[in-house]
């Protein structure tokens, strides 16, 4: 957004941007609301704490996320249709045998749900959420990879999960992003979050980026890898979709499903 051209929203105007950027982010900050709104933080905060009162956000340090995400929640998945495709795409990746490196978030909880029942992989992951949600499949042997939690992106993020990770040479990284774009490579705001995540990805021997297509062209602060460090991209939309000539262009040996 261009900041001339909201500096005079209403509360209701900013509220709704807020919602909108949890929706398609998972979660924001107070700094990066303000820049976009032209406004304190201060007031983005206020604006937080009503959402979280009309029970339309979860409020978190520094920030908030959306209920959809959150381990107490059984909210409606924002874009879940479109969710629910990426997932399906990605379970074609999958062979009996593999190991799997599994982040978090609504998409990944969505290819869990789908892993076939009968197939037998062992699967590491940082995320307690993605952990519990993989007891259900009878055949994959799960592994946490432990240490303190963030509250930003409720991954694990201590010192000794990149120990742990730098003994795993995982067959196949999968990833959800909070931003992707052509030279910003994928992206997110939070810097342990984005230190774990590149070292998931030197811990795999290809890796798979899950994003819904309305995150595509959008940067976050820190990048976490060039589209030309993995190895597949897995949107809702065809792989020979309008929005994605410009990443093939720029980077011809990424795949996309």
């Amino acid at each position: 957004m261009d900041a001339n051209e909201i500096v005079n929203f209403s509360k209701e105007e900013r509220k709704n941007h807020i919602l909108k950027e949890i929706n398609l982010h998972t979660r924001v900050n107070f700094a990066t609301l303000s820049d976009q709104l032209s406004v304190s933080e201060d007031t983005v905060r206020r604006d937080i704490n009503e959402l979280e009162v009309e029970s339309m956000l979860i409020k978190v340090k520094g920030g908030a996320m959306t209920k959809a995400y959150h381990h107490s929640s059984s909210s409606q998945t924002y874009a879940s249709e479109a969710k629910q495709i990426i997932a399906q795409k990605t379970v074609t990746l999958l062979h009996d045998g593999m190991v799997l490196l599994l982040g978090g978030g609504t998409t990944i909880r969505e290819f869990i749900r789908m892993i076939p029942n009968d197939m037998n992989l062992t699967v590491f992951t940082v995320t307690a959420l993605s952990a519990v949600e993989l007891l259900d499949k009878p055949n994959v042997k799960v592994i946490m990879i432990g240490g303190s939690i963030s509250p930003y992106s409720q991954m694990c993020v201590s010192g000794d999960v990149y120990n742990q990770l730098s003994t795993i040479s995982a067959d196949l990284l999968i990833l959800g992003t909070n931003a992707l774009d052509v030279k910003g490579g994928f992206s997110d705001s939070d810097w342990d979050t984005v230190q774990v995540k590149k070292a998931m990805i030197k811990a795999s021997q290809k890796s798979a980026i899950l994003t819904i297509s309305e995150k595509l062209d959008t940067v976050q602060k820190m990048r976490i890898a060039k589209l030309s460090e993995v190895d597949y991209i897995i949107t809702d939309v065809e792989a020979n979709h309008e929005k994605l000539k410009r990443y093939k262009l720029k980077v011809p040996t990424l795949k996309f499903l």
